[in-house]
């Protein structure tokens, strides 16, 4: 089965569209159609394919790298998704992802840096 997708570039400011397959990864897809989207890891495990489902449906149950709550929140890793219908996406700033889905955690440590067996602040 295939399905239409649509996706909004914000950092190039463009639009792609493209027919995709259902069992293959949405990011394959586009690739072998000469949409060039940001990745890195391809394994689903960082944010640099972070998209934001506008509307459709995605498989991401093979995607580590991206908390339950965020993909609730209509965030989606393109690298190991799949397509479940037609879909209208944006692309995401992948710093702006990795804040949301780790920044919480961090933001409640308080690191220090070890020197000699004394810490030192970092700031």
């Amino acid at each position: 089965m295939s399905y239409h997708v649509r996706i909004h570039d914000r950092q190039q400011d463009k639009v792609y569209e493209a027919d995709i397959d259902s069992d293959r990864y949405i990011l394959d897809c586009l690739e072998d159609q000469g949409i060039n989207l940001p990745f890195s890891c391809l394994n689903g495990a960082c944010t640099a394919c972070a998209m934001r489902v506008k509307s459709g449906q995605i498989d991401q149950h093979e995607v580590i790298g991206l908390s339950k709550t965020l993909q609730d929140e209509g965030y989606a890793l393109i690298c190991s998704s799949y397509a479940l219908s037609d879909l209208d996406l944006e692309t995401q700033d992948e710093d702006e992802v990795y804040r949301l889905q780790f920044g919480n955690f961090f933001a409640k440590q308080r690191r220090r840096w070890f020197q000699f067996g004394i810490p030192l602040d970092h700031d």
